[in-house]
């Protein structure tokens, strides 16, 4: 690691820590060459993942895009922060998991609104409306009903 204040390629790790949920490894440095401290972050390097577009246009998948949409349909609902970070965690895990180089909007939408499903009806219903671009009240009824004959089912 090279010394930001002298250029020196030799430092010695004075401590090591976990940052960021284990993710990420925090060393405070201390350079053999002129003696200041410095700190440095270790983090997993992940291959990029595509995501195909319905247009067929690609683009960086982008867990804040998730993050971002999940809390637009959470707006005024009181779902914790710390669920919603799970839920976008647990979408990550399974993009990342997949072991694909590209996924399709579609599937992680998906994703998203099972997740949402579980964790706040309101939320799923408002997700679901965008995602599913309902024309009309109808479509939006007949999501409604599919819910409330699924949540029966259940009982």
């Amino acid at each position: 690691m090279r010394c930001m204040f002298c250029n020196c390629t030799e430092s010695k790790v004075i401590d090591s820590r976990s940052a960021d949920d284990d993710r990420t490894i925090r060393r405070r440095r201390e350079c053999i060459g002129c003696g200041r401290r410095f700190t440095t972050y270790e983090t997993i390097e992940v291959a990029p993942i595509l995501v195909v577009k319905s247009d067929g246009n690609r683009q960086s998948f982008d867990v804040g895009k998730i993050k971002r949409g999940i809390i637009k349909a959470c707006e005024k609902r009181p779902v914790p922060i710390e669920k919603i970070d799970a839920l976008v965690d647990e979408i990550a895990k399974k993009v990342y998991n997949s072991m694909e180089q590209e996924i399709t909007s579609k599937a992680i939408g998906e994703m998203v609104m099972e997740g949402l499903k579980k964790l706040d009806e309101v939320a799923y219903v408002r997700y679901a409306s965008v995602y599913r671009s309902f024309k009309d009240i109808s479509s939006f009824m007949s999501e409604l009903q599919k819910m409330m004959e699924k949540k029966e089912e259940d009982k």
